[in-house]
């Protein structure tokens, strides 16, 4: 497919090799004013804002994914396959099924389960396996331990439903130790595995499943500020 495409209207050479992804265009837009030097927009299609700056020096995209893998699915695919990125780190936030974990607490997602049929397409013999990459997952680890900064790694689980019909549904997935739930990273990990390139998600917990615990807005931003920044840090591991 020629550039531009129907979801993005940057040019060849506008996204750098590492696009960070929140699920919010405006917490991309947040990041690149308040992170990024030089930054420019480079996206603003159907209001899914990017742009292409450089942190201390090494050059950084950021660009909203929107809520679900139909969404993540187009943007990181049209990354990956047109654009010439080769790392998408996704920077979100999960719902905590484990109930070790706290509210603020970040999650490397190593694999992610999912209910989803996007593996389908593929015409696998079998059932996939979403993973993340071992290369980015190393530098968020390195980038986290020098910042001091614990984070927890394991599985996550990609649900396509946010209004479960069954409420009770979730609780399966915490016997298999499955960590938290969120909407993107096992679409992520399949398209950059198909592309023979690299992901990993990384969310913040913003609220504990069977609980009342959640995240005030303020909360909320004061923690995700935590994981920009292992994210950033990752690019000084080069």
């Amino acid at each position: 497919m020629p550039i531009p495409t129907p979801h993005i209207t940057a040019k060849a050479g506008d996204f750098a090799k590492t696009v960070l992804m929140p699920g919010d265009p405006l917490r991309a837009k947040f990041i690149a004013e308040n992170y990024l030097e030089n930054p420019v927009k480079v996206n603003g299609v159907r209001g899914m804002l990017g742009f292409t700056g450089t942190y201390n020096g090494k050059p950084v995209s950021v660009m909203g994914s929107g809520m679900g893998i139909p969404s993540i699915g187009i943007y990181s695919y049209e990354l990956f396959n047109f654009y010439d990125v080769d790392n998408i780190i996704r920077i979100g936030s999960a719902g905590a099924l484990d109930l070790n974990l706290n509210l603020g607490d970040i999650v490397l997602a190593l694999g992610a389960c999912t209910d989803s049929s996007y593996a389908k397409q593929y015409k696998l013999p079998g059932y996939y396996a979403p993973i993340a990459s071992y290369e980015l997952l190393k530098k968020a680890q390195a980038a986290a331990d020098m910042m001091d900064i614990n984070m927890t790694a394991g599985n996550v689980l990609t649900t396509d439903i946010f209004y479960h019909d069954e409420s009770s549904a979730l609780k399966y997935w915490v016997k298999m130790g499955v960590l938290a739930v969120e909407m993107e990273a096992a679409g992520l990990y399949m398209n950059a595995a198909r592309a023979g390139k690299n992901a990993l998600a990384m969310c913040t917990v913003s609220d504990i499943i069977f609980t009342d615990q959640a995240m005030s807005a303020k909360d909320r931003e004061k923690s995700l500020t935590t994981m920009i920044d292992v994210a950033l840090s990752m690019l000084l591991m080069d």
